[in-house]
């Protein structure tokens, strides 16, 4: 079985951490492709190797001396080397990076040296051959990822080295240059390793044992999600949960790729299992898969007696759809509808919309309510389950949390309660102990 597995920076934040990525490739022979991170925070007070970086090129640009922010990025990658007995030349070249900074460096070069240095130790300290990323990831001259380059390049690697190690986040343009990808890239680096080489499993270690079915800072000890589709993992994504972001999962959901989110700190949890399709389910399998939500948001509720619905909705559309403003929820009566959209996004636009709605519409009365949270349960079997909605109304009914708006999408993979933001904490624990507790 091949697996690539993906380390994030608090997996290789010191010379601890690094000691733990060895025990747990060498524990399954089947992880012969390794994408890296750069070296995270140690602590609370540290600092990540990628912001000293981003910090160093600030310097450069307004002709400030980087120097003791440079050395505090070798003595941290140094004391790597050193406290692991690393054997490769990581002084040589840091002297040779120092030596070629100048106010004209560009930043996706200086901020691609937290990866391609920590990386550097990690596939020597594994004893895998290092790929840099600028020989093996390649982007258009326009940034999109060139796939078809890539996979060839990547499969090349494996195929010529055996074990491989890739540091994440960066590639390379037609031009030579590096170019970064969004904050997060490690996990796009490693979703294309995996597409790439036709991997079984594409692992991502982090310092979490999996996704968990609500937010730990408002549900004390949530459960965690053993398995979850990636339809439901958008749903979460969507309504905030803190998950992979949808460039990460792509790859790997293209080529039903399973991606199994695992601990490097409890590398015996099983973490969640994120998969295109689950069937055969065991009958104790929740019907709730995760639970979340946003602050934050305004409704338009336009009333109109024997509104011509379809058209009225599309003039709305299309009126926020001029001021850039998107619509995340609708609900739909017979002589109503309610779009739903942030506060941010509305912003002081809020009143000329309306302003148009009243003259485009002509409806009897457009509502605004504000400071509204949605709140969404997500669950594959919500729909083969009856009374889902009623229980899930029930329970915040009976905790005096009043229902603002209701949304289900046709899929029936979420339902989507607002409510005051300050009820928004207490209606995630409601759902959680009704659902999961």
């Amino acid at each position: 079985m091949l697996k690539v597995a993906k380390f994030g920076g608090s997996s290789v934040a010191g010379a601890e951490q690094f000691r733990k990525v060895r025990a747990i490739v060498e524990a399954d022979e089947g992880r012969r492709v390794v994408v890296i991170s750069a070296a995270g925070k140690r602590n609370g007070e540290d600092h990540k190797l990628t912001d000293l970086l981003y910090l160093i090129h600030a310097h450069l640009s307004y002709g400030v001396s980087c120097d003791e922010i440079l050395k505090t990025v070798e003595d941290r990658l140094l004391e790597i080397q050193t406290a692991l007995n690393i054997g490769t030349d990581i002084r040589g070249e840091l002297a040779a990076f120092r030596k070629s900074l100048s106010k004209s460096s560009s930043a996706d070069e200086i901020v691609s040296r937290g990866e391609y240095f920590t990386s550097k130790l990690m596939a020597a300290y594994l004893g895998y051959a290092f790929v840099d990323a600028a020989d093996c990831v390649f982007f258009a001259l326009d940034g999109t990822l060139d796939r078809e380059r890539t996979d060839a390049a990547i499969r090349e690697a494996l195929e010529k080295h055996g074990r491989i190690v890739i540091p994440g986040f960066y590639g390379r343009l037609p031009t030579g240059r590096v170019r970064v990808m969004s904050r997060g890239g490690s996990d796009i680096t490693g979703a294309i390793a995996a597409a790439a080489v036709g991997a079984d499993i594409y692992e991502n270690w982090t310092d979490v044992s999996g996704i968990l079915m609500a937010d730990p800072r408002i549900v004390p000890n949530p459960a965690p999600i053993g398995r979850i589709t990636f339809a439901e993992l958008r749903e979460l994504a969507f309504m905030g949960a803190s998950v992979l972001h949808e460039e990460s999962v792509q790859p790997v959901k293209e080529k039903g790729i399973p991606l199994n989110i695992r601990n490097t700190n409890r590398p015996e949890d099983p973490g969640t299992m994120i998969v295109e399709s689950v069937s055969d389910l065991e009958k104790s399998e929740r019907f709730i898969t995760g639970i979340a939500g946003r602050k934050d948001f305004t409704v338009l509720t336009v009333n109109k007696r024997a509104m011509k619905l379809s058209q009225s909705l599309r003039q709305a559309l299309e009126i926020f759809d001029r001021y850039g403003v998107p619509v995340e929820h609708i609900t739909l009566g017979l002589d109503s509808f309610a779009l739903v959209s942030s506060t941010a996004s509305l912003g002081d636009a809020v009143y000329d919309v309306i302003a148009e709605i009243k003259k485009n519409c002509r409806p009897d009365e457009v509502l605004l309510r504000e400071n509204i949270a949605m709140v969404s349960a997500v669950g594959r079997k919500m729909s083969s389950q009856p009374g889902v909605s009623g229980r899930l109304f029930k329970a915040l009914g009976d905790e005096g949390i009043n229902i603002r708006t209701i949304a289900q999408g046709a899929d029936e993979l979420a339902i989507t309660v607002g409510v005051e933001n300050k009820e928004y904490e207490k209606a995630i624990r409601v759902l959680y102990d009704s659902f999961a507790g």
